[in-house]
């Protein structure tokens, strides 16, 4: 296998295992956080009722998902990039100096 194949095989497995459960877990984060801000919403988070709970898991919902997010970009950059080259070299004589 070519190194370039390789790495879109990775970006790819990285991208169903992390980077969709992270959109989820960005989604499910923005909907605590924004009912957390209603007055007088019926709000269960782990046999809590406190608002203040839902706000929490939301904001930890949506850094959690950046942080699953930025897995398969990261894996994308690194595996995908093209690396630098060895300079040529060259069997000429060098000329003498005057």
């Amino acid at each position: 296998m070519d190194n370039k194949n390789t790495g879109i095989i990775a970006t790819v497995v990285a991208t169903l295992l992390c980077g969709c459960p992270g959109l989820l877990a960005m989604c499910m984060g923005l909907m605590f956080a924004v009912v957390s801000q209603f007055p007088d919403a019926e709000i269960d988070i782990f046999g809590s009722n406190d608002p203040q709970s839902a706000l929490g898991m939301g904001i930890g919902g949506l850094c959690l998902g950046l942080v699953f997010i930025a897995i398969p970009i990261a894996v994308g950059f690194f595996m995908l990039r093209k690396k630098p080259g060895a300079a040529p070299t060259s069997n000429e004589p060098i000329p003498p100096a005057l």
